[in-house]
């Protein structure tokens, strides 16, 4: 991710990556595009190179996601602005990251927060440290109601030191050049911890190091923030030096601290009122009796859906006759058998819910159901043929289905294409099936799960997920299927 020299340089990683180190690739000529690829981008790391098969089926959707990740033209094939990308020092740890921001991104739940240096650097004077952090914080607290105050014994919230080598993490610095510092996101213990590489020249000028803007990078993910696409953001996750007389927060990143934690001046708005009572009955219990899959995959990073789709704001993951069920009601992730909640119905390949009719629909094979929401009894007339949504009689199965509710159309994904079904006029629309790539940039060819959530839809391919803004037609993040499963 960056150009060498100190003209550009990796500042940090991203958040819930505890302490996650910045390197540079150190991989063979003829394997570097393909390891860069599949290390920060690909479903599987290439630790375990018996993989390399798998890898090379995908390797063209993950570029993808890379060169959109960079804002670069994508190709799906390595063009010299990508290879100039790949061969820049960048952080060591994977940009897909680990989690969704359904029950909101990590953040500190207090106003006050403390800090405290327990290590300090050769390079500079304790007091221009100290005057230097408590610069980079007041970067953030001049945008947001939160206070940092330095301490200097005891435990603080953020704990900062500056130490070359191991330093008491798993991610030991590497020397000067590559790894310059690391943080971790907001939380008990560790969270929010930063440490900085002392065997760096740290200054406060364009020379060696900049503290400044380093630190004020790192404590960006210390409270909470995600990598920028903006390359004028300071969380890019290049950073190019720029003079810091007078510097303030860049738009970018200070609205999305906002975004966490509120304006500075924020105008207090009346609270929303409280949905009416629902007139369906309260849902059923999940059966207590039902074991688990032995074959329960729920926190593996390799994880495939089945299937997708929210019911009445829960969201429930289909995998091999079973799912889980994620909601706002309870803490715990549920796991039940298919069929025990609807008879019938043995394996799930794709689902989808259509809100404004409290209807959800279930396909399995040649065949879907239309549900009502949390009840066991199947509508009257189902299941019916695929077919009679306007799906040839070649369509053995569908991969997944998301309902649109901006333009009321149901989107049926198959192998690499899509239908868009009119669910007003009961029919698909013209000119379809079309590829999935004409019209989803970035989010891969094949699609297995997708669905919708607070206005982001959300597109599985294989383990990894891409969170995806219709309006703009552009990727916002990149996940692991996982991360939604209270997988931390």
């Amino acid at each position: 991710m960056y150009i060498t020299h100190f003209w550009i340089v990796l500042l940090g990683c991203l958040p819930l990556c505890h302490a996650a180190p910045t390197v540079a690739p150190t991989v063979s000529p003829e394997d570097e595009n393909m390891d860069y690829i599949s290390q920060f981008y690909g479903d599987i790391g290439m630790a375990n190179k018996t993989l390399r098969s798998i890898i090379n089926n995908t390797f063209s959707s993950d570029l993808e996601t890379m060169q959109t990740f960079f804002g670069l033209e994508v190709t799906g094939v390595l063009d010299n602005s990508t290879i100039t990308v790949m061969k820049a020092p960048r952080c060591g740890v994977s940009d897909i990251s680990q989690y969704g921001h359904f029950f909101g991104k990590p953040r500190w739940k207090k106003r006050l927060i403390t800090y405290r240096i327990t290590q300090y650097t050769r390079d500079l004077s304790r007091n221009q440290v100290d005057a230097t952090i408590a610069q980079a914080f007041q970067l953030y607290s001049d945008v947001i109601p939160l206070e940092f105050k330095q301490i200097y014994s005891g435990t603080a919230d953020i704990m900062i030191l500056f130490k070359g080598g191991s330093h008491g993490d798993f991610y030991p610095f590497d020397g000067a050049g590559g790894v310059l510092a690391h943080a971790n996101s907001p939380g008990a213990q560790e969270g929010g911890d930063t440490h900085f590489d002392d065997d760096e020249t740290w200054t406060l000028t364009q020379r060696g190091v900049n503290l400044l803007l380093v630190a004020a990078h790192e404590f960006g993910h210390a409270l909470g923030l995600d990598h920028s696409r903006d390359r004028r953001a300071l969380m890019y996750p290049t950073y190019q030096y720029v003079n810091t007389n007078g510097y303030r927060l860049p738009d970018d990143d200070r609205q999305g601290v906002q975004a966490l934690y509120g304006s500075r001046t924020q105008v207090p708005t009346p609270p929303k009122p409280k949905p009416p009572p629902s007139p369906e009955p309260e849902p059923e219990p999940e059966d207590p009796t039902e074991a688990p899959n032995p074959r329960d995959e729920r926190c593996s990073r390799g994880l495939v859906f089945d299937a997708a789709t929210s019911i009445r704001g829960d969201l429930f993951f289909f995998k091999n006759g079973y799912y889980w069920r994620k909601s706002q009601a309870f803490r715990e992730i549920r796991f039940t058998k298919v069929n025990s909640k609807w008879p019938g119905i043995n394996y799930v390949d794709a689902a989808f819910e259509v809100p404004n009719r409290d209807v959800v629909y279930l396909f399995e094979g040649r065949k879907y159901w239309g549900l009502r929401a949390y009840r066991k009894t199947i509508r009257a007339g189902y299941p019916k043929s695929l077919t009679n949504l306007g799906l040839p009689s070649s369509v053995n199965k569908v991969d997944a289905a998301v309902y649109v509710p901006t333009t009321r159309k149901t989107l049926i994904f198959v192998n690499r294409q899509y239908w868009s079904y009119d669910e007003s006029r009961n029919q698909m629309d013209p000119g379809y099936p079309r590829y999935i790539t004409w019209d989803f940039p970035g989010i891969g060819s094949k699609v297995d799960a997708a669905f919708e959530n607070h206005g982001y839809f959300y597109f599985s391919n294989g383990p990894r997920q891409t969170e995806f803004y219709m309006q703009y037609k552009r990727v916002m993040r990149v996940l692991l299927n996982y991360g939604w499963l209270n997988c931390y």
